[in-house]
């Protein structure tokens, strides 16, 4: 008879963030598979648990790992998925060993429990009726912000991941294509470091206020209804072209770089970007 494979959530920094099923589970079952063994030890340690088996499951051995899960399920053993934090498979590759399991007809038993992008959504005061968890942005800047272009006339709520050193590169980024929305990041979540930093991207004493260390979960409110149905940057929006120079100039560029940056995500030329600012200075 095949075995069960469990989804489980672990804390995502606060251990007490853990169900008492979780727990449960990560005893009784017979192996457990982990993003990283050393972190995953911390915890079970903790809860004075001891694993007949763990193992590493990561992005770099997702093909041999996998295998191996699939082997020993198929031998009839249980085993635990668990990644560093949160719930397994969001922005991490327990999703291909999910798509493995369901190729083979094995459907894994997920159990509810912590994620960052719900918690940092609640708590972050922007809607929550609708929302769009979008993930870990690419790091390469002319295709992150085509993806973001790709987001811009969305009204859901959008969530993000993004790491301390890429933060800052990435809120110029979301004032150039959304314009000057609220924003809220939410830091360390659930660890003694919690912070929530709220404002306006377009707003330089906000940025400055950036504590550029922990995991961050980016979150901005989605698009109105007008900016919806038309183009955020189109040729005739002076003021939002305007706004857009202004912006990044307050950020530290200087007037011809943010021109430059300006023209290319609206669709035009620098010239016309510069007629447009003679013309609100006249």
């Amino acid at each position: 008879m095949t075995g069960t494979l469990f989804i489980v959530p672990t804390p995502i920094g606060n251990l007490e963030d853990i169900t008492l099923r979780a727990l449960r589970i990560l005893r009784e079952v017979d192996f457990v598979a982990a993003e990283d063994t050393r972190h995953t030890r911390k915890l079970l340690t903790h809860y004075d648990i001891h694993p007949k088996s763990l193992f590493s499951y990561h992005e770099h051995n997702t093909r041999h790992a996998g295998a191996l899960v699939l082997q020993r399920l198929l031998a009839g053993e249980s085993g635990a998925l668990v990644s560093d934090a949160g719930m397994p498979g969001i922005s991490d590759p327990g999703h291909d060993l999910i798509r493995l399991l369901l190729e083979e007809s094995i459907a894994p038993v997920a159990l509810p429990g912590p994620s960052a992008f719900v918690t940092g959504l609640v708590a972050s005061g922007l809607a929550t009726d609708r929302f769009l968890f979008v993930g870990f942005l690419p790091r390469e800047k002319k295709t992150r912000r085509s993806e973001l272009e790709a987001l811009a006339k969305q009204t859901a709520t959008l969530l993000f991941y993004e790491a301390p050193h890429r933060i800052l590169a990435t809120l110029d980024d979301l004032f150039l294509v959304f314009g000057n929305r609220q924003c809220v990041i939410a830091r360390e979540l659930s660890k003694v470091h919690e912070t929530f930093h709220r404002g306006q991207l377009g707003d330089s004493q906000w940025r400055a206020g950036l504590t550029l260390r922990g995991e961050m979960v980016v979150m901005v409110e989605g698009a109105t209804i007008s900016e919806a149905t038309t183009s955020l940057f189109a040729p005739t929006d002076a003021e939002s072209i305007v706004s857009a120079v202004d912006g990044l100039i307050a950020q530290g560029l200087d007037k011809k770089e943010a021109m430059r940056q300006v023209a290319q995500a609206a669709g035009l030329s620098r010239r016309d970007v510069y007629q447009t600012l003679l013309d609100r200075d006249q």
